[in-house]
C-alpha cells in the first residue's frame, strides 16, 4: 500500500534539482539586467542551504540584520517631506480668481429676467405729446429726481417692470426699507429707542398704500427677518 507514496516522494525529489537550477537561472538573468554582478554569487543555493534546519536560518539573518538608530522629524516634515512648494504664476492667478469669485456669488435675482412696461390701454395720442420715453429715462439718476409720491405710485403700480426696479432703487437711497410682511415702505423718523440683533423698536414713517399717503406710527417693532436687504445692484 506504502508503494505508490513512495515513488512518488522520488519522482519529487528528482525534480527539485531541476526546479533549483530555473529558480537560480532566472535569479541570475535578474540580478545581471539589474547591474548587480557583484551580488551573483550570493545567488547560488546549493541542497545544505535549501534544506536548512528553521534554527540555522534564523541564525543567519539574526546575524545579517542592519542595527538601526533613531531619527527626529520634525511635525512639518512629516506632513510636508518636501518642505512648503510656492505657487507658480498660473497657480496664484487660479487662486486668485477663485477667491474673487467667491466674493461676488451670483444672487437668484441675477437670473431674473427684466419685463418691459407694455401699456395696458394704448391709444393714439397728439403729435405734440412725446412719443417715445424720454432720453436717459431708464437710468436711476432719472429716478433720483423723481418725487417721493411718484416713486411709491410707479412701485406698486408697474409691478415687474423695470421701472419698479429703479423706483425701489431711489426709495433706499432716500433711507426707506420695504416690510414683506406689511408690503409697505417704513423710514425711521427717529433713532429707535430699542435696537436688538432681531429687531428694532421705535417710530416710523411709514406709506400706506391703500389711503395712499404717509402716517406715522410710534412704538413700532420693526423685525429684521421682515427687512428687504437684498442689494439692489
Amino acid at each position: 500500500c506504502l508503494t505508490a507514496p513512495e515513488t512518488r516522494f522520488s519522482s519529487n525529489l528528482e525534480q527539485a534539482p531541476e526546479t533549483l537550477s530555473s529558480l537560480k537561472s532566472m535569479a541570475e538573468r535578474a540580478a545581471v539586467s539589474a547591474g548587480l554582478e557583484e551580488q551573483v554569487q550570493s545567488l547560488h543555493l546549493n541542497e545544505r542551504d535549501l534544506f536548512s534546519t528553521p534554527s540555522s536560518q534564523s541564525n543567519s539573518m539574526t546575524s545579517n540584520v542592519p542595527q538601526t538608530t533613531e531619527v527626529h522629524l520634525q511635525p512639518m516634515l512629516g506632513v510636508c517631506p518636501l518642505s512648503p512648494v510656492h505657487l507658480s504664476k498660473d497657480q496664484e492667478y487660479q487662486l486668485h480668481m477663485v477667491e474673487s469669485a467667491w466674493l461676488h456669488m451670483p444672487h437668484p435675482s441675477d437670473s431674473e429676467r427684466i419685463r418691459h412696461y407694455l401699456p395696458r390701454n394704448p391709444c393714439p395720442t397728439p403729435p405734440y405729446h412725446h412719443q417715445v420715453p424720454p432720453v436717459h429715462s431708464d437710468t436711476l439718476e432719472f429716478y433720483q429726481r423723481l418725487s417721493t409720491e411718484t416713486l411709491f405710485f410707479i412701485f406698486y403700480y408697474l409691478e415687474g417692470t423695470k421701472s419698479q426696479y429703479l423706483a425701489a432703487k431711489a426709495l433706499k437711497k432716500q433711507s426707506w426699507r420695504f416690510h414683506t410682511k406689511y408690503m409697505m415702505w417704513f423710514q425711521r423718523h427717529e433713532e429707535p429707542k430699542t435696537i436688538t440683533d432681531e429687531y428694532e423698536q421705535g417710530t416710523y414713517i411709514y406709506f400706506d398704500y391703500e389711503k395712499w399717503g404717509q402716517r406715522k406710527k410710534e412704538g413700532f417693532t420693526f423685525e429684521y427677518r421682515y427687512l428687504e436687504d437684498r442689494d439692489l445692484q
